[in-house]
């Protein structure tokens, strides 16, 4: 998800949007650790999601705490 595409949305709707992503990070380390992929390129495509999401749960975080202290 684009920067732009963050800030444009709530903070309610980035809360629930971070624990939607820590779900989905949660399932692939899960899959991970269990080798439930089909193939070498699955468990490979699967390190690089979880960059990815790491990226946006932290972009997503740091939009929030910019509009709590716009907020104050």
């Amino acid at each position: 998800m684009k920067l732009s595409e963050i800030r444009e949305k709530s903070v309610e709707e980035l809360k629930a949007a971070v624990i939607d992503y820590k779900k989905q990070l949660f399932d692939i380390r899960y899959k991970k650790s269990t080798h439930k992929f089909d193939n070498m390129a699955d468990f490979s495509r699967a390190t690089s999601d979880m960059k990815k999401i790491k990226k946006t749960i932290a972009r997503m975080k740091t939009v929030i705490e910019e509009k709590l202290m716009l907020t104050k």
